[in-house]
């Protein structure tokens, strides 16, 4: 028999999903995965979401972006190939500083991209949600709720009864 991933429920409209995040946030449930075709209003707060690491990481790729290409100007201008052109100086920071900011501005967009991507678990071309047949109907008009059994809350019956008691259309067991 295959290890539990955890219970999968299944809401008719994305009201009643919101509805029940928040109900079982109040009840302690942590690891919570709601999967919904479309942005949901309101789901966000539902889930206590905090943004964390994208803005941070996008601000120490720019400014590691921005001040290596600012040294490999100075080294090839100041140490490398020091050469004197019409009495200016070989650190000439003015110069510099236009195509150090645009390698920072380049760096902050892949670095923000990088983040993104690991903090949302990307590319992810496997979830156990996907050996539920009806977990399809996620991309078109089904309005799923997963909490995983690694949820200090999670007590598989009990949480199965919660579900339905907060209006799921129907709950699976999902398979790890």
């Amino acid at each position: 028999m295959a290890e539990e991933y955890g219970v999968m429920a299944r809401f008719e409209t994305a009201g009643a999903l919101v509805e029940a995040v928040k109900q079982m946030r109040k009840a302690g449930y942590r690891e919570l995965e709601p999967c919904v075709p479309y942005p949901v209003e309101g789901l966000t707060e539902a889930m206590a979401f905090k943004p964390r690491w994208v803005p941070i990481l996008s601000l120490a790729a720019a400014i590691l972006g921005a001040a290596g290409v600012y040294f490999m100007q100075w080294y090839a201008s100041v140490l490398s190939y020091p050469f004197v052109v019409g009495g200016k100086p070989l650190h000439s920071w003015p110069a510099f500083l236009i195509p150090a900011f645009v390698f920072g501005l380049l760096f902050a967009v892949l670095g923000a991209a990088v983040a993104m991507l690991f903090g949302n678990r990307l590319p992810r071309p496997y979830h156990p949600a996907f050996n539920i047949s009806e977990f399809e109907r996620a991309t078109d008009d089904g309005f799923f709720l997963i909490v995983s059994r690694h949820d200090s809350r999670y007590a598989g019956g009990r949480t199965v009864e919660r579900l339905r008691e907060l209006a799921a259309v129907e709950v699976w067991e999902v398979p790890e």
